[in-house]
């Protein structure tokens, strides 16, 4: 198997939904600047991100969408319909210099990634994630779905059974919403509860796909390996799928501005080795939400170091240490006062804590319910 592949691309570097946004942060310029400063991201590891032509957004997104997403780059203005219809130049997804340049991009990636991913392989999308956008409108600072368009391309290249997995803070309702029902489909979504969309309650199964898993606020590293241990391996493991997607979210540790979860980034990685140990033959890592630069930079960098084998330092060199330091984030009171590990760590100290029994509980309650598989549910009731 050839070593890791790593999708980026400059125009993350300089693009910006605007001043007052979430994401005016830089992430995955932060990213590459970091594995590169660790030594951990040479040329035969990285490949540019190709933007994706309009006609092959449409394996998923309506022509009249993508349309309307190109026109209102081009205007940098929409029309009342427009924004009525397809969510353009809303508050979440305004207008701005490269809204359709920088989503298409994204999605060019995912859709790369499902190709490449024909064979065997382990890619690396940071800038992708973008689950809450829908085939006619955008949502939830997406624009454009390509989680499920790289769900779709690595259905096109002969890949059978794909378990996507969910670790944003925020529900995956439009992947759910894509692709609810598709019985060679596995999505497992574990999010915050009450947190906006509003969507993936427990009983939702999606069609019989789908294990939905709100969390109450504070969720803590030690609840997240119950999860972990308890719902996602064997779940991923009883589905036996040729190819594993995880997005991977950085807004459900402790510092981001838009949960109330208390992850250390730790949990992630160690969701993320769990899956490796499943030895599935292609892996495909998405990045998602996370607002916070330092840790969704820290976060995603760490991913890279665990597909990779890398060690991850107690102490970041020099070179690491100047790329964080170099961030901005003045509009966060914790960004004007940064304390000094965000600097000069990747590793997050570990946030454990009591398992509750709402998380148990719900686990609980999943094993109660048929699943379109026929399979699923069985491994919820073992011991």
């Amino acid at each position: 198997m050839q070593p890791p592949l790593f999708l980026g691309s400059e125009i993350y570097r300089g693009s910006s939904y605007g001043a007052h946004h979430p994401l005016r942060v830089p992430r995955v310029s932060t990213v590459m600047d970091l594995s590169r400063a660790l030594g951990w991201l040479g040329p035969e590891q990285y490949r540019p991100s190709p933007r994706a032509k309009p006609a092959a957004l449409t394996l998923w997104h309506t022509p009249d969408y993508v349309a309307a997403l190109e026109t209102a780059e081009r205007l940098q203005d929409v029309s009342d319909e427009t924004r009525a219809r397809h969510g353009l130049g809303t508050v979440s997804n305004p207008v701005f210099p490269e809204m359709f340049r920088r989503p298409a991009t994204a999605a060019g990636a995912s859709l790369l990634a499902g190709e490449l991913l024909a064979r065997p392989g382990v890619i690396h999308h940071p800038g992708g994630g973008t689950h809450h956008g829908f085939p006619d409108c955008a949502a939830g600072f997406c624009y454009l779905n390509d989680a499920v368009l790289a769900i779709l391309a690595l259905r096109r290249a002969g890949v059978g059974r794909i378990a996507y997995v969910d670790i944003d803070a925020h529900h995956a309702d439009g992947v759910e919403h894509g692709l609810a029902g598709d019985p060679d489909t596995l999505l497992i979504s574990v999010h915050e509860d009450r947190r906006w969309p509003f969507t993936g309650a427990l009983e939702e199964d999606g069609g019989g796909n789908c294990l939905n898993l709100p969390v109450p606020r504070g969720l803590n590293d030690t609840e997240m390996a119950a999860i972990r241990e308890a719902l996602i391996l064997p779940a991923v493991a009883t589905f036996e799928p040729e190819a594993i997607v995880l997005q991977c979210g950085a807004d459900a540790v402790e510092e981001d501005p838009l949960s109330r979860l208390s992850l250390s980034n730790n949990a992630h990685w160690d969701v993320l080795r769990g899956l490796m140990d499943l030895g599935c033959p292609r892996l495909m890592v998405l990045g998602g939400g996370g607002y916070n630069p330092w840790s969704v930079g820290r976060l995603w960098a760490g991913v890279w170091a665990v597909l990779n084998g890398h060690d991850i330092p107690e102490r970041l060199p020099k070179d690491a240490e100047e790329v964080l330091r170099a961030l901005r984030w003045d509009r966060s009171r914790a960004g004007r006062n940064p304390p000094e590990h965000w600097f000069t760590t990747l590793r997050d100290a570990a946030r454990p804590g009591a398992v509750r029994p709402e998380i148990t509980d719900r686990i609980a309650l999943l094993s109660l319910r048929p699943a379109a598989h026929g399979r699923i549910s069985d491994f919820l009731s073992q011991d």
